[in-house]
Formats: structure tokens, C-alpha cells, sequence
């Protein structure tokens, strides 16, 4: 098995890379500040060719729903490679949100000869699409086994607590950096998490991601209050122990709308649509836009009312049991085996 990673989003996958001890073969480092899609995506087709020339691999897999990808699905593609896709199936059926991911993901699909789908859900949107009911294996998300082994090695071996953390204030943890609500969405998205902030027995901590689009209005509508921690964007692991400690998680990210549930954490979605809908079946994840009464509202009945906190708390994982990893590489193996026999 050989590793090559773009490096988009270089901060976040190194400390991932270092958790899991994972050493890339090939680490492209493609990143450039400033760049458009059209760029980056150019960029990376042209570095992957030579990569995919020099192993000649049997089989790629690509995970998610990003640029890279869909460039490592489609570098493949050109190859006549088979492509497995890991998180298969996801779709919110607009394909402005998210913004590239949803064609990102729609596009892997048409390219993949495995299709490995966190939930049924995705399954049935991958049926609904064309694709052979032979090709589709539901698994779970690999990304639930990693949060439940971190989850189990933080209970093993406790981290301190931050030092940053006020005692006795209400935790609520935001993720917000969605580009497709760059301008009035992300705007209001600062205008209620404010307004939480205003409460005396809360705190609202913010790692906050380094795009220009997202840093002006945190800094311009957050960064004075008193009970607003902003800091740079977390290691994963110590990510995961905020996420323990905190009583609301409100996020427009993908892997924390999966991966909160995991920890019997409330989540509320700042985004218009979903392409994770069975969290929100489930009761422990709700939709609320980027309103900022509409946020405010949600918010403060769970931070106010502990009943229904409790409602949303229960633990329930309807995105794996932890063994999903094992799943793909058994049909991965087995894929291979009966390719290699014909």
C-alpha cells in the first residue's frame, strides 16, 4: 500500500497523520495561498500523473467529498484504475450546498467501482442514482472508528483542562468556515453565536480557520466579548476532548455532525441542508440555518432547558460502530483477490 496525500489543508492532516502514525510515500505539499478551485484542482492532476505513473497501482481510494478527492478519483479515472470511495452516497441534491462538495461527491461516484456508504441512507442515494446494488457495502464511517479511539485513549489518560476554559460557564464549541455561507450567511452565523455569548453561564469557544472570509466577521463581531475564546484551529486530539466537555456543539461541519452523536453531544447545523439527514431523524442534530433568531432561539432552549438537552444527549451513533475500517479492507481484499483470479 503506498500514501499520497495533497496536503490541502496542510495544518490538519499533519496532526492527523501524527495521531494515527501514518508516513505518506507521497506528500505533493500542492497548497498555495490565495488559490482559486480552478487552480488547485489543475495543480493537482498535474502532480498525481507522475505519482500514478511511477506505482502503477492496482486499486486507489479516496475519501470524503474534497478537491482532492475528486483529483485522486479522477486521476484513476484516466488510468483505467478501480477507485473505491470511502463515505460514499452523501447528497444534500443541490449542488450549491456544500459548495464544491456536493458535485465533488457526485462526481466520485460516477467514477468508482466500490462504493463504501457510512449509513443505508447514503446507500439508497447511490441505488437511486444507477449505481449496482453489487458495488454499494454499507460500513460506517471510518471517521467514527478514529473518534472512538481517541475517545477511549482520553479516558485512559486524561488531558488537563485548557486553560482557557472559564469554570462553571456552560460550554458551547462552534465550527464555522463553510464557504457557500461566505458574506450574509456567515455574517449571521457571528450575529447568533453573539448573541449565546450574552449569556452570563455560558462560554463560546471558537477555533477559528484561517480564511480571510472567515476571520473579518469573527474578529469584527466576536473577538470583544468577554466570554468568546477565539484560538487557532485544534490537533485533533485535543479537539475531541473539547468536544467532551462541551454541552452544545454548533458547527456547518460534515464530520462533527457525525461525530458528536458519537459522544452524546446536542448539535446544532448552521447550514440551509443536510447530506447527513439520519442525525437529525435521530433527534440528536438539528437544522437552523444561518439566521441569526433562528440560532439564538435553538440555542438557548437547549442551554436553558435541561430536559431537552437530555433529549438530544443520548448517545446514538447512526454512523458506525467503530469497525468500518475492517469492513472496507475485507471487501477491498476481496475485491482485489477475484480481479487478480480472473
Amino acid at each position: 500500500m503506498k500514501v499520497c496525500v495533497t496536503a490541502q489543508h496542510r495544518g490538519m492532516l499533519d496532526q492527523v497523520l501524527s495521531v494515527f502514525q501514518v508516513l505518506p510515500d507521497f506528500d505533493l505539499d500542492l497548497m498555495q495561498p490565495g488559490q482559486s478551485l480552478s487552480q488547485i484542482t489543475g495543480r493537482m492532476m498535474l502532480a498525481l500523473e507522475p505519482v500514478f505513473d511511477s506505482v502503477k497501482p492496482d486499486f486507489v481510494v479516496v475519501q470524503g467529498d474534497t478537491t482532492t478527492t475528486l483529483c485522486g478519483a479522477l486521476a484513476g479515472f484516466y488510468k483505467n484504475v478501480p477507485i473505491a470511495h470511502v463515505e460514499a452516497g452523501l447528497r444534500t441534491g443541490d449542488l450549491q450546498q456544500p459548495f464544491p462538495e456536493e458535485l465533488n461527491r457526485v462526481l466520485t461516484g460516477r467514477m468508482a467501482a466500490l462504493h463504501f456508504a457510512a449509513t443505508e441512507g447514503a446507500a439508497q442515494n447511490l441505488r437511486r442514482e444507477g449505481i449496482q446494488q453489487d458495488s454499494i457495502f454499507v460500513t460506517g464511517n471510518s471517521g467514527i472508528d478514529a473518534v472512538l479511539q481517541i475517545q477511549a485513549r482520553l479516558e485512559r489518560q486524561p488531558l488537563p483542562v485548557p486553560s482557557y476554559l472559564l469554570p462553571d460557564k456552560k460550554l458551547v464549541l462552534v465550527t464555522a468556515h463553510r464557504r457557500e455561507s461566505f458574506g450574509a450567511g456567515f455574517e449571521g452565523i457571528c450575529e447568533g453565536i453573539r448573541r449565546i455569548a450574552l449569556e452570563q453561564d455560558v462560554q463560546v469557544v471558537y477555533p477559528v480557520h484561517r480564511n480571510p472570509n472567515v476571520t473579518g466577521p469573527v474578529e469584527r463581531l466576536l473577538s470583544h466579548l468577554p466570554r468568546v475564546t477565539l484560538i487557532s484551529p485544534l490537533d485533533y486530539i485535543p479537539f475531541v476532548d473539547l468536544m467532551r466537555r462541551a454541552t452544545l456543539l454548533l458547527t456547518d461541519s460534515g464530520g462533527v455532525q457525525e461525530e458528536g452523536p458519537s459522544l452524546g453531544k446536542p448539535i446544532l447545523v448552521m447550514r440551509e441542508q443536510t447530506e447527513r439527514p439520519e442525525a437529525v431523524e435521530a433527534g440528536t442534530v438539528r437544522l437552523v440555518g444561518t439566521d441569526p433568531d433562528r440560532i439564538e432561539a435553538e440555542a438557548l432552549k437547549l442551554l436553558r432547558d435541561p430536559s431537552e438537552r437530555e433529549r438530544m444527549s443520548r448517545v446514538h451513533n447512526p454512523y458506525g460502530d467503530g469497525h468500518a475500517s475492517e469492513r472496507i479492507a475485507r471487501v477491498i481484499h476481496s475485491f482485489h483477490k477475484e480481479k487478480t483470479l480472473h
